[in-house]
This record gives C-alpha cells, structure tokens and sequence, in this order.
C-alpha cells in the first residue's frame, strides 16, 4: 500500500471516528484499514488515534497531521486534474453541513442538476439543527445561518435571510393577529431552545435603531426547526423564521404571516470551511453553486 492510499484511508477514519465505518465507506475489510493506519503511525513514529471499544478519536498530533494531510491529498487532486477539463475534472467526495430546512426545501431539489453536471462527484449531506465541528468532523465546508463561529474557520458571507412572523389560519381565527408589543401580551410563541430546559429569548423585534426582545407565555418549547414549524402548522402559537424555510407553505396558504410592523433582525448566511492552504476546486464548485441557488432568497 502506498503512501497516499495510506493518507486517505487515515483522513477517512478520522472523519468517521470508526475503522468500521471508514472500511465500508472504502469498501475495504476493517483489518485493512487498521493495519494501513498502524503502519503510518509506524513510520511517522507518533500515535494519531485514540483507540477505545466505543470510538476512535484524534490525538493532539494527529490533529495536526490530519490537517497537513488534507492538503497533501489536495494538493495531489490538483496534479492529477490539472490537464483535465470540464466537468470530468471534478471527482471525489464531498461533505458538507447545512439546517435542514434549507437541505429540504432548496438544495435537494436542485442538487439533481448539479451531479448531472459533475457526475464524478459524490456528496454526503448532513442537515441538523446541531452546530456541527467543522475540522474535527471533516467537513469540506458549512451553510450557516445565524452566527458563523469561530474565528479558526473561514466565513464566506453570502448575505441574510428576512426573518418573518408566522402563524396558522386556525390560531389567527382564534387569537387574532397582534400588531404591536402590547398585543403581545394576548398571545403565544413556539419556544425554541438549543437544548431543552434552557430560557427563550422571546419576540424579537425592532425598536427604533436597536432589536429587542419581548418575553411571551406559550405552551410548546422545542429543540429543532421541524418540530418548530410543525407546532406552527398546528396552531400552538407564532413563529418567527427564515423566509427561505417557510415560503411554500405561505403560498399554499397553510401559513400566514402576521405582525409585520415587528421586524425581527436578519439572519447573516455564511458558508464556512476549514482555513486550509487551498480549496478543491469540487469544494469551491459546490460552494459557488449553493451561492447561485440561494442568492434569490437573500438579502444583501
């Protein structure tokens, strides 16, 4: 086995966290990928991984080789395309991170195309409302909406989603549509929480040249963007959400939006990946894609 073929079977299992996962994922035997991964940390004289029945994680060295070694396989991809055109000259796979409201609704649909114009590419697709380690869980690049995140990481702004106040027809029938803060007071807000048991910020809204936030009774909190929008659709009270996730169900008229003299602030669109040396040009493909699909949805 050669050098690189050993690189390559190191950053799968890296990503994965499994000599299981990563031999399915290569279609080699798990004692294969072991022993690959034996042997380089052999010959590199360091111990990469730590090895325990229930997962493998990176060491401290191994976190930095397996940075150096992204760029290495990079770099390779980029010899061996370099005389190659068109779209034959994108291959390999990419893992990439976006909320799945976004996946569901925008880029799914689409994504037929894009593999038809690259059909070397294969793509793994993960969409959580979790906030997702970039360079630990070896992802090629991140749709966040919302606050980027660390510093280590570069954010690539594409621009801002309008936040929108919706609720059903039925609570709208019930409850009537609120048009100030005051009227707050009458009605109820889907809670959303990172996790459950901590505290809702409340009704956002914009006063003056600052936002505020309004604290307001409801009877549902929540931990992800389905079920939020899901206890909308059953009339449990407003939501406040990213256009671009609820605009087909505002067509069909299963929603409605309401309050719209209370503004909530944008929310900043940023794609995110690793501060390396280089980018794929399959990574950077993708990204200037995603960017195109997105662009009729956002804001400046």
């Amino acid at each position: 086995m050669d050098r690189l073929e050993a690189l390559q079977i190191f950053i799968r299992v890296a990503e994965l966290a499994s000599f299981t996962r990563a031999g399915e994922s290569l279609g080699m035997p798990k004692a294969s990928v072991s022993t690959a991964v034996q042997q380089l940390e052999a010959a590199l004289g360091a111990r990469l991984l730590h090895r325990t029945t229930r997962r493998v994680e990176l060491t401290s060295d191994g976190r930095t080789f397996y940075e150096r070694a992204k760029d290495l396989v990079v770099d390779f991809d980029e010899l061996a395309s370099m005389f190659q055109r068109g779209a034959q000259a994108l291959s390999g796979r990419l893992r990439v991170d976006m909320p799945s409201g976004v996946a569901r609704n925008h880029v799914i649909p689409r994504l037929p195309e894009f593999l038809a114009a690259h059909p070397k590419l294969e793509i793994e697709l993960s969409s959580t409302d979790r906030r997702v380690d970039v360079v630990r869980e070896g992802f090629d690049c991140v749709l966040r909406v919302g606050d980027p995140g660390e510093g280590s990481l570069v954010a690539r702004r594409l621009g801002a989603f309008r936040i929108v106040n919706c609720a059903s027809p039925a609570y709208v029938r019930r409850y009537g549509e609120p048009h100030s803060v005051d009227d707050l007071a009458q009605h109820r807000l889907v809670h959303y929480v990172p996790l459950l048991g901590g505290r809702s910020p409340g009704f956002e809204y914009r006063d003056g040249d600052r936002y505020r936030s309004q604290p307001m009774g409801g009877v549902v909190t929540v931990n992800n963007s389905d079920a939020y929008q899901a206890a909308c659709l059953a009339g449990l009270g407003i939501v406040q959400v990213p256009v671009v996730g609820v605009q087909h169900l505002l067509d069909d008229e299963r929603l409605v939006e309401v309050a719209r003299e209370l503004v909530a602030e944008p929310m900043p669109v940023s794609l995110v990946y690793a501060n390396r040396r280089n980018q794929p040009k399959r990574v950077q493909a993708f990204m200037a894609w995603v960017a195109q699909t997105l662009a009729p949805y956002l804001m400046a």
